[in-house]
């Protein structure tokens, strides 16, 4: 009776191994980095694209299937490329980021990306994680149900990429020195996009706008995507309701609202019903500011979704966005929203911990340097950032996870980040924007050591000082999921009575809310080196980030990196 039982179940397994080894491929791309003249805005714009267009390709791959990114760079600029939310399972040198994963590619060099979609459905994306390329470097990826499996929801009759991005009418790259250069914040983009197009509110852009037709009736999926450096946005489509069913590649229970509010870095799968009368409607995505005083792009992107057989000469009717600095309308779709226990890949929330940490963060200054005229932050200083008051600098000899790998850190990182910030004062309070004593933060490259396996929470404190704004935080390597979020200081006793334990929306960037904080926990069971950082790319510069060194667990170790990876 055993016996048979046991022959019953290897047939199993066996049945399943071949079903998951047939059913997974293995899928290849080019990559193309080079330079592209494009006309925007009433002006011809030199921008850097892959294969030519602006988004760049998508790609499209089902649940298992392999992935071998070929990146040939024919640009005048270092470059590499993130997948932003893929997990990099045994892959991190795949993962990308400039000096922490990888040395980047040089012009004229190749450099082949190998890594595995595993655990994971929904929408992610992938950008350059070089300098501000990102701006005009980036695309949607895509990952459908194994063969065989399907959506948690009904499927749609027809899904699209919608990309929100921010455009200059300058080279980025140029923008970003000249801030770095003066000590102060970089020039604001001149538009946003969806799909790489400003949309027929801005001049000179009437013919390029981005058009969706549809059939009335029919139910489609949008998975849109938040590729702006440096704003969170507000979108919405006139007139129709969208239903979130999956952020950050991770099912969520269904939520049905007329609004919603992406961070830089997040994804949001919405399904939305054609039901409205034959027309045309704009789709609208414009920026939710949180910071005061500061400028910062008032425009507003657009898009129109035409109904098949509607008047070609009608005008489309644009939907009442939320001011730009509305917070409780985003706070309400940032916090409403939950995980989806029943669907697949779900993680039950862990609930041991073996590591708390208390990381704070926000704007700093730095000293403008001996022998400098007065740069152009507050008190002639540098703008910096911090988290935990350590300045994040990155290395330029040999990247960290190379470090790791070879156990040669020294002069490449230490392992002492703090698990606290030095003093406990008043975060949000404004008062204490530009207290010198507190401004100043030392540059450093130090990682926070976790054993394999080990459970991690994190309270994620944001900060008043310079300025008070929400953060976008990205997590590279994980998921997370979020217990709570809330304004103000974090209350270690009344607080941790709001954790959902049972079904929390799962992340990889998390937008902590404005004088506020949140709550995450996830668990460290892939071995390299993590970056954590904020996903504003006029911050991560000043030093907004860290990294975790995870180590290698007793049957899941770090492999050796690939050979042709990139020479420092």
């Amino acid at each position: 009776m055993m016996m048979g039982r046991f022959q019953f179940l290897l047939a199993c397994a066996l049945a399943l191994l071949s079903s998951s080894i047939t059913s997974a491929e293995t899928v290849e791309h080019f990559f193309h980095v080079q330079n592209l003249t494009v006309q925007r805005l009433c002006h011809e714009q030199v921008i850097t694209t892959v294969n030519g267009t602006l988004p760049g390709p998508v790609i499209s791959v089902r649940e298992g299937d392999d992935l071998v990114i070929h990146v040939v760079n024919q640009s005048p600029y270092n470059i590499t490329i993130h997948w932003h939310g893929v997990f990099q399972l045994l892959s991190a040198w795949a993962d990308g980021p400039s000096y922490v994963t990888q040395c980047p590619i040089r012009p004229g060099q190749t450099y082949a990306y190998r890594f595995k979609i595993t655990g994971q459905e929904g929408t992610l994306w992938w950008h350059a994680h070089v300098s501000w390329l990102r701006a005009t470097v980036y695309g949607a990826l895509i990952i459908k149900p194994r063969f065989g499996n399907f959506y948690q929801f009904p499927s749609p009759y027809e899904e699209f990429p919608i990309l929100l991005g921010e455009y200059w009418d300058a080279n980025v790259v140029d923008v970003e020195n000249q801030g770095l250069a003066t000590g102060a914040a970089p020039n604001i983009s001149d538009a946003f996009t969806i799909n790489g197009q400003p949309g027929d509110l801005y001049p000179c852009s009437q013919t390029g706008t981005y058009k969706l037709e549809v059939i009335q009736g029919k139910t489609y999926m949008l998975r849109i995507i938040n590729a702006a450096l440096n704003n969170q946005l507000f979108f919405k489509i006139a007139n129709h309701k969208m239903k979130v069913v999956a952020i950050d590649a991770a099912y969520t229970a269904p939520y049905v609202t007329d609004v919603i509010v992406l961070s830089p870095g997040q994804t949001t799968d919405v399904l939305f019903t054609a039901d409205q009368p034959v027309g045309s409607y704009y789709m609208a995505a414009r920026p939710y500011i949180t910071a005061q005083g500061i400028p910062f792009d008032n425009t507003t992107a657009s898009g129109i979704i035409v109904y098949r057989d509607a008047k070609s000469l009608a005008t489309p009717i644009m939907p009442a966005l939320p001011a730009f600095n509305d917070t409780p309308t985003a706070y309400k779709f940032y916090s409403n929203l939950t995980g989806f226990p029943l669907g697949p890949h779900w993680v039950p929330v862990p609930r041991q911990v073996d590591e708390h940490m208390f990381i704070t963060f926000g704007i700093n200054l730095a000293p403008c340097g001996e022998g400098s005229a007065a740069c152009a932050g507050p008190f002639g200083q540098r703008l910096s950032a911090s988290m935990n008051n350590e300045s994040f600098q990155l290395p330029s000899k040999l990247s960290m996870l190379q470090a790791f790998f070879y156990n040669n850190k020294s002069g490449v990182y230490t392992t002492d980040f703090p698990d606290n910030p030095p003093s406990v004062f008043d975060y949000t309070n404004s008062s204490n924007a530009f207290n010198q004593s507190m401004l100043f933060a030392p540059k450093s490259t130090k990682v926070r050591t976790l054993k394999f396996g080990s459970i991690v929470e994190i309270v994620l404190q944001n900060t008043a000082l310079i300025a008070t704004e929400s953060h976008p935080i990205h997590f590279h390597g994980f998921n997370f999921h979020v217990l709570a979020q809330g304004f103000g200081n974090y209350d270690s006793v009344k607080d941790p009575r709001k954790f959902n334990l049972v079904n929390p929306q799962m992340r990889n960037t998390i937008a902590v809310p404005t004088g506020g904080w949140a709550v995450i926990r996830f668990t460290a069971k892939n071995p390299g080196i993590w970056m954590v950082h904020c996903h504003l790319d006029v911050h991560l510069p000043w030093g907004l980030g860290m990294a975790f060194e995870v180590e290698n667990g007793p049957y899941s170790t770090l492999p050796p990196p690939p050979n042709d990876l990139p020479k420092c």
